[in-house]
């Protein structure tokens, strides 16, 4: 195996790139803007234009590179190929064979949540474990699955959509995808502070300090629930309930060793955790009910560390 690797991880403003050993040792990390003009045509090319560079202050040839990896904000099926990412202007194109053609280096691509999923396995919180569902719980609900320390990815790259799992049939309210009653409706940051309001406008007899607040995030619903405020701690055991049930519903059908728990909102911490442990042993098939939980650990570098452990995958 060669030294080195890069780990790439695309979002809609910037895109985070990591330098490493191939032992996964982070050595430099940075970030380039996004340019989504021209349905997205710079993209890569502003990708091969970095590595050269950071490659060029390295003083390092790209013999000694095992090759970069790839996290992309749309479905990516098994062969690299994204079918469409629409907050990059990108339509349907097999983005390995282009990255490979520009940088002369071997390219791999997943899903970004599949790819940060892969990252928390192999470096992070689900260190340890090769079959894990990773969460991850901010202004959506997203996730990845890691069966055998691989990406289960899905014919056409959707797998581990958490957040679309259809959970109430009458919701009025349509989710970001045009279905309703998904469970990142509810259990997503937005989707906190949506059922938040939509409780205290339903029940004007409960008093609670949040009603003082001209406004408020869920990160202030969590900090009044650890404060005792009935309603906050009320909307904090729906979320548990709700996640719970939807991971319950996971494990009958996959079975993992551990659940990876992430994003911003999982920096609730215990009264979060906690919730969503209780809940998914009420609701858990009796041999799935001692799935571990585990707290995420890379944070925003999730991606870069699941990037480069793609490409490490067929070398060992």
């Amino acid at each position: 195996m060669k030294k080195y690797a890069f780990g790439v991880d695309i979002g809609g403003t910037t895109i985070k790139m990591g330098f490493f050993s191939t032992r996964g040792d982070l050595l430099d990390t940075w970030e380039i803007p996004t340019r989504t003009e021209s349905g997205g045509s710079y993209i890569l090319s502003d990708i091969n234009d970095a590595i050269n560079k950071k490659l060029e202050e390295k003083q390092i040839s790209k013999l000694d590179v095992e090759g970069i990896g790839i996290g992309v904000p749309g479905p990516v099926g098994p062969d690299g190929t994204v079918f469409k990412c629409v907050n990059l202007g990108w339509d349907i194109f097999n983005v390995e064979h282009r990255l490979s053609t520009l940088t002369n280096l071997r390219a791999k691509a997943g899903n970004d949540a599949n790819v940060a999923a892969l990252g928390e396995m192999w470096q992070g919180g689900g260190k340890g474990y090769q079959d894990i569902i990773m969460v991850t719980l901010g202004t959506g609900v997203g996730g990845g699955v890691i069966l055998g320390g691989k990406i289960l990815a899905g014919i056409n790259g959707a797998a581990g959509e958490i957040g679309h799992i259809p959970m109430f049939d009458d919701e009025p309210d349509a989710c970001g995808c045009g279905k309703h009653g998904c469970l990142e409706q509810y259990t997503s940051a937005n989707g906190v502070v949506r059922i938040t309001k939509r409780y205290l406008n339903e029940h004007p007899e409960e008093d609670s300090s949040l009603r003082a607040m001209s406004s408020f995030t869920s990160k202030e619903i969590f900090d009044e629930a650890k404060k005792g405020d009935a309603v906050a701690l009320h909307m904090a055991e729906e979320v548990g309930t709700l996640l719970g049930k939807a991971l319950a519903t996971i494990a009958c059908v996959v079975n993992p060793e551990a659940f990876v728990i992430g994003g911003g909102m999982a920096k609730a911490g215990d009264i979060l955790l906690n919730s969503i442990r209780r809940h998914y042993k009420t609701y858990a098939f009796h041999a799935s009910r001692e799935t571990e939980f585990c707290l995420a650990t890379l944070g925003n570098n999730a991606g870069i560390y699941g990037g480069v452990r793609m490409v490490l995958e067929n070398e060992e």
